[in-house]
């Protein structure tokens, strides 16, 4: 199985992918052909256009699935996806209902397509949507997504900030929250950083640290190039 999940798309400061383009190019392949699944924001093809463009100095070509007479078919046959950032409850509902779910999730454990996520599309990868920083602008069927780790990521993960005068709770207790209901690990994303899964290994990836939570721990820094194979083999307990 190989997976890229991705923080974010957007770094400050750098376009659309620019702060890892690099490694982009590595996963797809110089010249590769990329199937994109656009279904996390409203305009499609907007979105399509944006990653297209991201990738073109790479000489990768991409197609939206959504563009596609049958994307069921279009996601059969390709061999590396990727599926972007916006909202992740649209996407869960978009996924479902259009049978998307199954055919992804088969194809990739299978080992027969490379997944790239980022944001929303890297919350797919997780068990559920239960550690998404995203509103609830659709309702999904339930809250399974592909299942392709057995550990939930937090993208976009923020550190909390001791100056702040916001009374709200920080993403640490949200995190913490979610483990007082579920025994399932939580690896915290920062900002341009990112997760390579390839067979048995797990390697972050970025400039920054990630941060992992576990239920009756403390948050644990995990460095850049830190292979954490451990994560693959964790079995989750979710309250049902």
């Amino acid at each position: 199985m190989e997976l890229f999940l991705l923080s974010n798309s957007r770094n400050h400061g750098h376009g659309f992918l620019e702060h890892v383009l690099d490694e982009v190019s590595d996963f797809i392949g110089p010249g590769g052909h990329l199937a994109f699944v656009p279904f996390a924001l409203k305009d499609h093809d907007a979105y399509t256009k944006v990653v297209a463009e991201a990738l073109a100095p790479r000489g990768i070509t991409v197609t939206g699935v959504h563009a596609t007479a049958d994307p069921l078919r279009a996601v059969a046959e390709a061999e590396v996806l990727f599926i972007g950032g916006g909202n992740s409850f649209r996407l869960l509902k978009t996924l479902q209902r259009t049978g998307l779910r199954e055919v992804v999730r088969e194809r990739v454990l299978a080992g027969e397509l490379r997944y790239m996520g980022s944001s929303a599309g890297t919350n797919m990868a997780c068990p559920t949507l239960r550690t998404s920083n995203d509103m609830p602008i659709a309702e999904p069927d339930s809250f399974e997504a592909l299942g392709l780790v057995p550990f939930q990521i937090n993208p976009h993960y923020l550190d909390p900030d001791p100056s702040s005068t916001h009374m709200g709770e920080t993403r640490q207790q949200r995190l913490e929250e979610f483990l007082e209901d579920n025994d399932v690990p939580v690896l915290g994303l920062r900002e341009g950083t990112w997760l390579r899964v390839s067979g048995s290994t797990a390697r972050l990836g970025g400039a920054k640290a990630a941060r992992l939570f576990t239920r009756g721990a403390e948050p644990r820094e995990l460095a850049p190039g830190s292979d954490v194979p451990e994560l693959l083999t964790m079995t989750p307990h979710f309250d049902s």
